[in-house]
C-alpha cells in the first residue's frame, strides 16, 4: 500500500496538486491537520480514500481530533501533535501511542519533517506542504509503504520552490 502522508497545507492545495502531479497515485492519503477548510477539494484532487484529522487552525469544521486505523497489521495513530506538546519533545507522544498499544504514529504541527522510534513506536512528521520550517525549508511530505506482511518504509520527499 503506497500512502501520501501530508501536513499543515494551509490553503497552499497548488503544493498538494504538485505532489500528486510528480508522484503519480496513491492507495490512500493522510492529512494531519491544518488543512483550514480545503477538504472537499483535496478529496477530490486526491482520487482515493482521504482520511483526515484536526489541527490547531482547524476552528470551524468536524474533523476528528485524532484517528485510529489498522493497516497491514499496524495499529495506527493519525493526530496533528499539539494536544501532546510536539513542538518541544515528541516524549509524550511516543509514551502515551505505546501505552495505547500504537506501532506507527504519524503527526504534524511542527513544520518540521521527522522519523524517529519512541518506546518501541515508530513517530513520523511529514513536515509542511506550505511553511516549512526546517533547514532549507524546502516544502516537505512523506511517501509511506506499508506491505502485507508487516514491513514499512518511510520516505521523506521535498518539493522544489
Amino acid at each position: 500500500m503506497r500512502i501520501l502522508v501530508i501536513s499543515d497545507t494551509h490553503r497552499k492545495d497548488e503544493n498538494v496538486e504538485k505532489i500528486l502531479k510528480k508522484e503519480g497515485s496513491f492507495d490512500r492519503v493522510f492529512h494531519l491537520g491544518d488543512v483550514e477548510g480545503s477538504q472537499k477539494k483535496l478529496i477530490r484532487m486526491a482520487k482515493c480514500p482521504v482520511d483526515m484529522v484536526a489541527g490547531n487552525n482547524d476552528i470551524l469544521g468536524d474533523l476528528p481530533k485524532e484517528k485510529e486505523l489498522e493497516l497491514c497489521g499496524h495499529h495506527i495513530l493519525l493526530t496533528h501533535g499539539h494536544y501532546y506538546y510536539v513542538s518541544l519533545d515528541t516524549g509524550m507522544l511516543g509514551s502515551d501511542a505505546g501505552a495505547r498499544g500504537f506501532d506507527i504514529v504519524l503527526y504534524g504541527h511542527t513544520h518540521r519533517p521527522k522519523i524517529e522510534e519512541r518506546n518501541g513506536v515508530i513517530l513520523v512528521n511529514p513536515g509542511s506542504v506550505a511553511y516549512p520550517r526546517q533547514e532549507g525549508r524546502k516544502p516537505s511530505y512523506i511517501i509511506m509503504r506499508l506491505e502485507e506482511n508487516g514491513d514499512t518504509d518511510f520516505e521523506i520527499k521535498y518539493l522544489e520552490k
